[in-house]
């Protein structure tokens, strides 16, 4: 499973980079907005860890632009932003879970996992009817 780390933070994207690897993630870190929105044009993540308190772009910018696009990436949001209002922001712009930091990292573990078990069993939308036969 491939995991796209955006972080703005050297010490925290690079521990998060080695954590998720340690526990069978191929994670690629990156600081930036824009950069982390061309990789989501030319490679295939199975999920998003979204900071958003980024350089630049803003990451609750960056997530309202992807979904604009049509990207239905699974992103989780780990912020230091631990206000109500700042997880409802973060939620209604297209954040599947919202986790502040500190955070633990079997708590992140156990989210990405519960993200990866729905987004591969995706509710089917198509409506049959059916005849009910009394016995």
């Amino acid at each position: 499973m491939r995991v796209l780390i955006v972080e703005d933070d050297p010490l925290l994207g690079a521990g998060l980079q080695i954590g998720l690897g340690q526990d069978g993630y191929v994670a690629e870190w990156l600081q930036s907005a824009d950069p982390a929105e061309h990789a989501l044009r030319v490679e295939h993540f199975d999920v998003m860890v979204l900071d958003l308190g980024l350089p630049g772009r803003d990451g609750l910018k960056l997530l309202r632009d992807l979904r604009q696009q049509g990207i239905d990436l699974p992103v989780l949001i780990l912020t230091a932003r631990d206000a109500i209002a700042d997880k409802v922001a973060g939620l209604d712009a297209g954040a599947d879970d919202y986790l502040v930091k500190p955070f633990d990292l079997d708590e992140l573990n156990a989210r990405i996992r519960a993200l990866l078990r729905r987004f591969a069993n995706p509710p089917n939308p198509l409506l049959q009817r059916g005849l009910w036969l009394p016995l």
